[in-house]
């Protein structure tokens, strides 16, 4: 039978996930050597070339997909022997590593905390602030154990590291100048606002999301300036330089603007909570994922 080395295992499915092994070396904090050496000696364990050169760069065989394939099972049952044994000796107590994207901070993962508190104040929840798809890096690293997300922004349903829950659908109104010749129109739809000058960051998920919106409802967005947080974005439209579409979850930070739901042509954006597969049965995760489920539930 080969011997098989765990270790050596997620060195090649970090490899498979980060592309080179400049990049895996970077992700599990060791040198280039290092990752190259280990999985040399995994080949020759297994008995099987694992990587092949391609230029100068590398590729996993067949043989290397093949032995990943099955492993992924082995790295989702020793996510259920965490999880069992964080409850064995923990109980219900314990601590959730949360990273989540900044709007949902506040909308959420507060109001989840503040719940807790009062149901499960042995459960602790640090929370680290980051952007939607950063999430899911922190998440396969092992840096957070929960992360929210958007859906945009989330990996294939078919990536068989993760299992996502979904929260709500939080709709994107827009914010007007308090002057605006549409603040106070009976009805608004988002073509109503085609010729307008739109603010929104030059790349990411939020400039993705208004373009996407604009072309559904059937032009192309007029970028008037460029920002990405939402300070900048509702002064800016607060002193009258554009129009922005905004989140409902961070509707809460316009009080100089004016905020209209839009009509028929509203959009929305999916938000998303995603643990490592068999991670979620630990007590104390799915402790924090019902919160989440109930501060979400109250919000849409």
């Amino acid at each position: 039978m080969a011997e098989w080395e765990l270790r050596k295992l997620r060195i090649l499915r970090t490899l498979r996930e980060r592309g080179t092994v400049t990049a895996t070396a970077e992700a599990l904090h060791m040198t280039p050597s290092a990752v190259s050496q280990q999985l040399t000696n995994l080949a020759a364990q297994l008995g099987v070339p694992l990587l092949e050169a391609q230029g100068r760069r590398v590729r996993l065989t067949d043989a290397a997909r093949l032995v990943l394939a099955h492993t992924e099972a082995v790295f989702e049952q020793l996510e259920r022997a965490d999880a069992a044994l964080a409850a064995y000796a923990r109980g219900e107590a314990g601590e959730v590593r949360v990273g989540a994207f900044p709007t949902a901070v506040p909308a959420l993962v507060v109001p989840a905390v503040r719940a807790l508190r009062e149901t499960s104040p042995q459960v602790t929840v640090r929370v680290r602030e980051a952007e939607a798809a950063e999430a899911y890096d922190l998440l396969a690293a092992g840096d957070v154990d929960l992360a929210l997300s958007l859906a945009a922004e989330a990996p294939s349903a078919a990536d068989p590291r993760f299992t996502h829950v979904p929260l709500l659908a939080d709709p994107l109104d827009v914010a007007l100048p308090p002057d605006h010749p549409l603040a106070r129109a009976d009805r608004l739809t988002l073509t109503d606002l085609a010729a307008e000058s739109w603010i929104f960051g030059g790349s990411g998920p939020w400039s993705d999301i208004t373009r996407r919106a604009c072309e559904a409802a059937g032009f192309s967005p007029h970028q008037g300036h460029s920002a990405s947080g939402w300070t900048a974005i509702l002064a800016m439209v607060e002193a009258g330089m554009g129009v922005a579409l905004v989140p409902r979850m961070a509707a809460g930070r316009g009080a100089g603007v004016v905020l209209r739901e839009l009509g028929a042509d509203r959009p929305v954006r999916h938000v998303v909570a995603a643990v490592r597969k068999g991670a979620g049965e630990a007590p104390a995760v799915d402790r924090v994922l019902r919160a989440l489920r109930r501060t979400a539930g109250r919000a849409a």
